[in-house]
């Protein structure tokens, strides 16, 4: 299915709601399409007197009549008469059956008014160049659609109340149809119809039954059922509902036939989302899964970097004590990666609100004798896991360094500035700054020790970025990195 929108943006003779009908028409026309075994065309007029097309539709029941996309295109002349005299008299036109005889297709014109104003104009094409005689099955289905296209010109179809949120196992006419008389009694099911209902409990046969009768007996628990599900099964209404029974999962959605009087009956679509759901089911319970396991290898790493703590007190050796005082930094500083993604469902972190916490521990920790003030800008935004960890392990050891070693014992300011800029070819980059007002680089080379080797490591083959020393202006030193965040990584 196409659509073509322009003219109806540029049209001023449209009233309030208007072009959002003729919207939530071609939303829904698959339907009738499927119910008419034809092709479906949304004609709309033009100044000079001639129409262009505004969409199409194929139907999933039938072979299609048009092979080639005409959407844009302005309406053949053979066509031209019916759809004028349909447009003037807001009736639905037929071709002669001379003319269906001739051609082998029979075509319809059917007027979409709303508010007594033809605003656009469906053509129904269906074929007919192979003759036999058709099922119930084809009489029922081209006979819904017919009291469809007959609301359509009386402005009662589509409805606004009709839900237009995309709802996962929505059903379509395939699935399973029923149609039901004004007091919601089962005129006719489809063969899947009939099968969906099989399949929710002991039930033999659909026809001449109530549909609210026949589906209160399957409701096994009465807590879970929806609020929607009574006026769905009797037709009243044009909404959706779920029914649930035996492990088995109905969707179901009414369509009211209405004509200038009254409602005279219903269409129910019916669809089986058992897997559907077992499915969602399973995705809910992995999804806890992953939760829990991010809670407990939070947990874990606590507890490593607690036993850090423990076997740091013991050290006699200053510097053995410092090291075990960094491992047990970085221990947890992965640890609260993993408690961040403890808390939500997306395998992704709020970058922000991580390293805001993160980035006043390292500097305080690493400057437990003085003071040191951090001021943090910019913004990281959205980043997935397996690039939040090396990065908050980066920004750790970096501040750790300027605390320790670019302020050497004494107060300052460190700060941490992020960027996120596309370059042009597009991709998405992420800049980020640690610097301090400290003492400055050194005159030579400083030793690499294995913060900074860590942090290289990471850059380099985890992040996949680089980064630079250089001097702060107005004293200190600033390191800048640049990473790519790649559409497949980040969010």
């Amino acid at each position: 299915m196409a659509i073509f929108t322009d003219p109806i943006r540029d049209y001023q003779g449209f009233a309030p709601g208007d072009a959002e009908w003729l919207h939530l028409l071609v939303g829904d026309w698959q339907m009738v399409a499927d119910l008419a075994f034809a092709d479906l065309a949304l004609w709309f007029p033009l100044d000079d007197g001639g129409y262009v097309a505004l969409a199409h539709a194929r139907p999933s029941t039938s072979h299609t009549v048009f092979h080639s996309d005409f959407v844009g295109e302005r309406i053949r002349a053979d066509l031209l008469p019916l759809v004028n005299r349909a447009w003037e008299s807001q009736r639905i036109e037929s071709t002669p059956d001379e003319q269906c005889v001739e051609t082998a297709m029979r075509v319809e014109a059917v007027p979409m008014v709303r508010n007594g104003r033809t605003l656009a104009i469906v053509t129904t094409h269906m074929d007919m160049s192979t003759p036999r005689m058709p099922s119930r099955l084809e009489l029922t289905y081209r006979q819904c659609a017919q009291d469809l296209l007959r609301m359509g010109t009386l402005g009662l179809w589509p409805d606004f109340a009709t839900p237009t949120g995309s709802r996962r196992g929505a059903p379509r006419v395939g699935d399973g149809l029923i149609r039901l008389d004004v007091d919601g009694i089962v005129e006719y099911a489809s063969p899947n119809g009939v099968s969906a209902f099989r399949r929710l409990g002991d039930v033999e046969t659909l026809e001449g039954r109530s549909l609210a009768e026949i589906t209160t007996p399957l409701l096994k628990d009465r807590r879970m059922v929806d609020e929607t599900l009574p006026l769905v099964v009797t037709g009243r209404m044009p909404w959706r509902s779920e029914i649930s029974s035996r492990g088995v999962s109905l969707s179901l959605r009414a369509i009211p036939l209405r004509d200038e009087a009254d409602r005279f009956g219903a269409l129910v679509l019916v669809r089986d989302v058992s897997e559907l759901r077992r499915r969602e089911m399973e995705l809910v319970s992995k999804d806890a899964t992953i939760r829990e396991i991010h809670h407990r290898v939070k947990n874990n790493l606590q507890t490593v970097a607690a036993l850090l703590r423990m076997q740091s007190r013991r050290m006699v050796s200053e510097e053995g004590k410092q090291g075990l005082e960094q491992a047990m930094r970085r221990v947890s500083t992965i640890a609260l990666v993993h408690e961040t993604l403890s808390q939500g469902l997306a395998q992704s972190v709020d970058f922000d609100e991580l390293i805001a916490r993160q980035f006043r521990l390292s500097a305080e920790v690493a400057s437990p004798s003085h003071a040191v003030r951090t001021e943090r800008s910019g913004c990281f935004g959205e980043l997935p896991s397996d690039f939040a960890t090396p990065l908050a392990l980066v920004i750790n050891e970096l501040v750790t360094n300027a605390v320790e070693h670019g302020l050497a014992d004494r107060s300052g300011t460190v700060w941490l500035e992020a960027n996120r800029r596309t370059d042009r070819d597009g991709e998405e980059l992420l800049d980020v700054t640690i610097a301090d007002d400290g003492v400055g680089l050194p005159a030579e080379d400083f030793p690499q020790g294995l913060g900074l080797q860590i942090v290289r490591t990471l850059v380099n083959s985890e992040l996949g970025g680089t980064i630079e020393w250089s001097a702060r202006e107005g004293g200190g030193t600033a390191v800048h990195l640049e990473m790519g965040l790649h559409n497949d990584r980040c969010a």
